[in-house]
This record gives structure tokens, sequence and C-alpha cells, in this order.
């Protein structure tokens, strides 16, 4: 069949797009016609470098855009799309305003963020990546399939060498190694890295380990004010921000372990190293096999109760630090967890099925006024009010304070 792969945004490195384009050229691999579409950006090459077509998309600045729209109901057309696989609900509603309504393309929509998408209208069949999100889904709603985050376990293996990574960043042969892999974002994310920098930093005081973050974003100013000062009072690294990367795997595979979230904690994984899962509110969480089922259902991920991160993330960090014999043992049990499980040639062989039957299911269909109707009304205003200058102010207001949070010295210990 011919695929039409929508990745949200190929402008950043992050897990929803980089699983979408590994899965894309899994299909591929499969004998099925793929082409991958999204504007330009930074996961460009990559996606060049798995052998797929990529078409170009129009840039814009609101959401959903008549240009986008338009356009891609033009190249089905063109290209004689016979599904649309789209990541994300910005999206997803692009591709269902146009090519799904108009041009009765098949539309099939997978949303990997930790939540029930509600701008997903539900006659669109949808994909989630954790169980718990799956159930709480179908509680409003049909046609909700789950398939985990697929992991690429021929890529990313035990065999990777860390050694010239270690070597690049001066990381002492007794030197216990943390490595995290994370875009550097505000939303979602800097709450865990400063717990990351922070339980370092707790551990520093007896324990000669380092902290390497690997990634970019809009919060690397925070976070390196905060790991300068780590540094300092130890008088030595203990944190380095060593920027981002196209190919983590030799930073994971340098690794003794491995603190991260989502497809960053089921590569580490992979490539047979033990990790504990963070989330928002302090969350964390060890993968031990006595945990296996709370991941199973929620996800790589959490939410906890807003208490002390930091030093509940190095309380579980430390029986790590200390025992090489249960970082070994950790590390086999999860690379044959994610073998098993997230393969992403399991994942290739569902979404095969449900291509299959969003197509077969999608006979015949018509326009859905209502539901049309009032997504884009609720697309619309969540747009409208994204850009309202009381919505951008409230926002700098709530970023700078938690910014302020963030850039606060750490106590020394």
């Amino acid at each position: 069949m011919r695929v039409l792969v929508y990745p949200n945004n190929i402008g950043t490195i992050g897990g929803s797009q980089i699983n979408a384009i590994d899965l894309a050229a899994t299909m591929a691999d499969a004998g099925h016609d793929v082409l991958v579409y999204g504007v330009d950006g930074i996961l460009t090459p990559y996606i060049k470098e798995k052998g797929l077509p990529f078409l170009p998309a129009r840039e814009l600045r609101y959401r959903p855009a008549v240009s986008r729209i338009t356009q891609l109901l033009k190249v089905t057309r063109q290209k004689k799309i016979d599904i649309i696989h789209a990541y994300e609900w910005p999206a997803c509603l692009d591709a269902y305003f146009g090519a799904h309504l108009v041009g009765r393309v098949p539309l099939l929509c997978t949303v990997l963020s930790m939540d029930v998408p509600a701008l997903v209208p539900k006659s669109v069949p949808l994909v989630l990546g954790t169980e718990q999100l799956g159930d709480r889904a179908r509680q409003s709603r049909d046609h909700v399939s789950v398939v985990e985050p697929p992991i690429d376990v021929e890529g990313d293996h035990p065999g990777i060498d860390g050694s010239e990574f270690r070597s690049a960043h001066q990381v002492a042969e007794d030197e216990v190694l943390i490595v995290t892999v994370s875009r550097l974002s505000i939303e979602l994310k800097l709450d865990a890295l400063m717990n990351a920098i922070d339980a370092a930093d707790l551990l520093a005081e007896s324990h000669k380990v380092r902290l390497l973050i690997v990634g970019d974003g809009e919060a690397r100013d925070q976070l390196d004010e905060r790991a300068t000062r780590v540094n300092e009072h130890h008088g030595r690294e203990v944190v380095t921000l060593a920027g981002p990367t196209m190919n983590p795997g030799p930073a994971y595979a340098a690794a003794d372990v491995v603190v991260g979230m989502g497809s960053s904690a089921l590569r580490a994984l992979s490539i047979g190293k033990p990790v504990v899962v963070q989330g928002e509110e302090g969350f964390s969480l060890p993968f031990r096999p006595e945990d296996l089922d709370t991941f199973l259902w929620q996800g790589f991920w959490g939410i906890g109760n807003g208490d002390d991160g930091a030093q509940r993330l190095a309380d579980y960090l430390l029986p790590l630090v200390i025992d090489s014999e249960l970082r070994s043992s950790l590390g086999v049990y999860g690379r044959d967890v994610v073998v098993e499980r997230f393969s992403i040639s399991h994942a290739a062989t569902r979404i095969e099925e449900l291509y299959t039957q969003t197509i077969r299911e999608s006979t015949g269909l018509g326009w859905r006024v209502g539901e049309a109707s009032t997504t884009a009304i609720r697309a619309l205003r969540v747009e409208y009010d994204s850009h309202l200058p009381s919505v951008k102010r409230a926002r700098a207001t709530e970023k700078a304070a938690r910014l302020g949070m963030a850039s606060q010295p750490s106590t020394p210990r």
C-alpha cells in the first residue's frame, strides 16, 4: 500500500518524530511505498538516511491552516495515497479537514503524549502509547488501539561502543557515569532534568559520579547555570551539558546508568543499560522486574506527589552507583523485555494490521458535518487563545517563575 507518514514536527529531535520515521522505514522495508511529509527541519537528513522519500510541507504560523490542508489534499491525490498516518493532533487535523474529509483518504492518528487528545475527531482511529491511556480513551470514543513506542532493537544493541564518548567527555575510569538524553525543554522536561542535576549533587558528596546531559533546547541556559553551581560546589566536573546528537547510541552505551523517560528510557534498555525512569512532579522509579507491570500499564513516565524529586532519584540511583553486578543484571533484564515486547518489527506488524483495518472501515466514508464543525471550532479556539496577549503574558509570567525556581543555587549537602 502507499502510505503518507506525517510526523508532527521534524524541526526538533523528539521521541514521537523518531518513532514515526523509524516505523516508516520498517514499513518500507516490508514492501510498502512510504512517503514522509513535513516542514524541512533538523530531522530531514535522518529521513533521507533511512531511504525514505521526503515531501516538504509549507511553513505556517497558525494552525489549522488552509494552505497546509489544501497542499495535503493535492499531494494525496497526486501520489495516490492509500492511507495517511499522522502523529499528534496538529498533523492529524491538517490531514483530517482536506485529504480525509474531501479526498476520502483513510486517516490513522498516533498520539504519544501522555494524555488523551481532545482535538482528534472521534471518527478517526486513534493509536496511543500506553494501556492506561488506551483504557481512558475507550471511555469516550471508539477505534482506539495501543501500540507501545517501537524500538529498533537491532540498531540499539548492547554491542555499541561507548568508549569514545567517555573519552571525548573526559570521564575517568573510576567515575560512575549517569547519562540522560532529552530535549532541554521547559515543558515536561525541565523539572526532571533539574532533579537529575540535584541528585548528582547529592550523590557526589560521597561517590565519584558524573552526570552527562545530552540534548539541546530552550532550557539549556537554566540547566547550565545549575550545573555550574554544582560543579563549583564540588570543585570538579560533576555535571556536563554535552549538547545534542543525531545518534545517541554511543551516549547510552557509555553510561553506567541511564536516567530518562519515554522512548529514551526504552532505547537505553535496548542497549542493555539499567534505567531509572523519570516523569513529572518528582516521579522516578527504576526499571526492575517487580515494577514491570507498572511500566506496561502507565508507560515509561509517571506523575509524582510533588515532594523532593531529587532526593527520591538519588535514593534510587545509589544502589546502582555502588553495585556493578546489579547494574549488569538489570541491564540484561531490560534488554530481554524490550526485545520481547517493544521491538519495531512487532510494532510494524500491528501498524500494518491497523492500516488494513482503517482502509477497510473507511470505505464509503462521507462528510461528518457536526464533528467537523465542532473540531474546527475547538482547534481555532485553542489557536486563538494561544496568541492572545493576555495568555502570552500569563505564560511568560509562569515561565519566568519556573525559571526563577530552576535557577536557584543548590544547597550544599
